[in-house]
């Protein structure tokens, strides 16, 4: 699949990453009944027909996603700007003066991916904490394509030290913080009006390495054919881990509400509950 991807006219392999991410759709039905679900309760003013239109994109992007991953062996600092442009760049630029670093925060929004990818031909190589995949052949053919543009890649299970080792030498991190966490190392704050329970981390890391939160989303854009880099005004730190932790999380939900249709949906986001209260995916 990422053969086809990668080596067929451009167009055609649009054409085919769509039909590969309608094809995720049919052969798991579930996927489609879980992103209904979330937006049943995160978007509620919207109908039934609105939410079935907003998961319709969300394969969407997932195709244009599989596309530009296949592609990168061939995306370099001379084209790299057919893909994606910059906005908001200041607010990278006004972080590092610090001299503390810079975390990204960001998310499974448009192409997350190519966001890391990209920046590192467009400005900087940047580290970038991944979860290896469970298919250790898998894992070491996705770690070696992220890798080709310069990045260093930070593994989950062991990231603290390498985090704060780049902060401390004024380096970017980039790190995912829409994804369900466990009751006994996160903290439960609104997200679109529903308690999610969110991994406290990252707002440690970030008030104990001074390093300057930014927010960046690389967010498709119709009208150019290409993604836009985004990076949003940094979100200031106070040292309260559970309220800095819900701002990072106030970040995120206007951005995916600003791009319903790219945000991952599929994903049980609202898993962990409350004690006391029962699944949201039970029936699913």
């Amino acid at each position: 699949m990422i053969a086809t991807l990668e080596f067929a006219p451009r167009p055609l392999a649009e054409q085919l990453g769509h039909g590969y991410a309608e094809l995720l759709d049919r052969a798991i039905p579930r996927l489609r009944r879980i992103a209904m679900r979330n937006l049943q309760f995160a978007l509620p003013r919207l109908g039934h027909l609105q939410h079935a239109r907003i998961v319709d994109g969300v394969f969407r992007s997932i195709g244009r996603l599989l596309v530009a991953f296949a592609r990168f062996p061939s995306i370099n600092s001379g084209n790299v700007h057919e893909w994606i442009r910059y906005e908001g760049f200041a607010h990278f630029t006004s972080g590092l003066k610090r001299g503390k670093g810079v975390l990204f925060a960001t998310a499974h929004l448009g192409n997350w991916e190519l966001s890391a990818y990209a920046h590192a031909l467009m400005a900087q190589p940047m580290n970038v904490v991944v979860r290896p995949l469970d298919n250790s052949l898998l894992d070491r053919f996705v770690e070696n394509r992220r890798a080709l543009s310069g990045n260093t890649l930070i593994g989950k299970r062991d990231f603290v030290r390498p985090i704060l080792k780049a902060l401390r030498e004024n380096e970017a991190v980039g790190i995912l913080v829409d994804q369900n966490s466990f009751a006994d190392s996160g903290v439960f704050v609104p997200f679109f009006g529903v308690p999610a329970c969110v991994n406290i981390s990252f707002a440690k890391l970030a008030h104990r390495s001074g390093a300057a939160v930014i927010p960046g989303f690389a967010v498709w854009s119709e009208r150019e054919r290409k993604y836009i880099l985004r990076f949003y005004p940094e979100v200031q730190m106070t040292g309260d881990a559970e309220a800095d932790t819900a701002a990072v999380q106030n970040a995120l939900e206007a951005a995916i509400a600003e791009y319903p249709d790219q945000w991952l949906w599929i994903h049980r986001r609202w898993k962990t509950r409350p004690e006391g209260e029962a699944s949201r995916y039970n029936d699913l």
